[in-house]
């Protein structure tokens, strides 16, 4: 089982997962059609179906045109709203792509109908691989948009919590550097969030992807995962496991936003004096 990560549109990411053996895949979160079909053509391999975690238009917005280029693909989802879906699938139901084994995860609260898939292959060495959407991301967890706090612990240590801590996490955004600078200001004295922060931002400055980190790293920085730590109860002002969730998303929502960087012709067009007559006083 291979994983491509695929970087599309402002910070999206969507996957292409090749069954080496058959040479056939399945895409998650099939956003934009035209790069897929560039993976697919480079990889040399047949797709059989799309895997779509919700309906909102970056995830789900190429479904429809590529279930007109390829009469017969399978769209699997759990939300009427997912255009050209063809297989409503539900919690814990299991599907088989060659070798490849698909759990589906409910996870609702980003939005009402957030489905996860948990990939393995049986006798594989490979660890397992988890796509989670926008309901956990490396080192923060999706919106409340259309649930509650209760729902996102519930899908956090219930559901994604209780999978092998070596499961790899493919998340539906590259979002690391900010959540992780969110994490650092929940918890100043957490030397993994440190690590992971310098590393993120290396990462970024070298245009490479954050995903995919573990389940088992997860626990050790990211604060939504952390909600019974001391330092994380303290940050909120609260013990209960699903208040701390509450308060850490309430705080996240208002984190500042980076500061815009300039765009670098704009800066070259200002050192060549070329806004010069546009600046100057009539």
């Amino acid at each position: 089982m291979k994983v491509k990560v695929i970087s599309v549109l402002e910070d999206n990411y969507m996957y292409l997962v090749i069954e080496e053996s058959t040479r056939d895949a399945v895409a998650v979160d099939a956003a934009v059609p035209k790069r897929l079909l560039e993976i697919i053509r480079k990889e040399d391999v047949v797709l059989r179906a799309i895997l779509t975690t919700h309906h909102h238009w970056d995830h789900a917005r190429g479904n429809e045109e590529l279930a007109q280029l390829f009469p017969g693909l399978q769209v699997f989802g759990a939300d009427e709203r997912i255009g050209a879906l063809t297989h409503k699938v539900t919690h814990g139901q299991e599907l088989t792509f060659g070798a490849i084994r698909v759990r589906c995860l409910f996870t609702p609260c980003h939005t009402s109908g957030h489905m996860c898939y948990f990939m393995w292959e049986d006798d594989s060495p490979d660890a397992p691989a988890l796509f989670s959407g926008d309901t956990l991301f490396v080192g923060g967890c999706g919106q409340f948009f259309e649930g509650t706090a209760e729902q996102m612990h519930n899908n956090l240590t219930q559901i994604l919590g209780s999978l092998p801590k070596d499961t790899k996490v493919f998340c539906g955004h590259e979002c690391t550097v900010r959540n992780l600078k969110f994490a650092l200001k929940v918890e100043p004295e957490n030397e993994m969030v440190k690590e992971k922060l310098a590393w993120a931002r290396q990462r970024d400055d070298e245009d490479l992807p954050t995903v995919p980190s573990t389940l088992q790293e997860e626990f050790l920085y990211n604060p939504f995962l952390r909600v019974t730590e001391e330092p994380v109860q303290r940050f909120t002002g609260r013990t209960d496991p699903v208040e701390v969730l509450r308060a850490l998303r309430s705080e996240r929502d208002n984190f500042k936003k980076p500061k815009e960087r300039p765009n670098p012709q704009a800066m070259l067009a200002f050192d060549w004096g070329l806004f010069g007559p546009f600046l100057e006083k009539k």
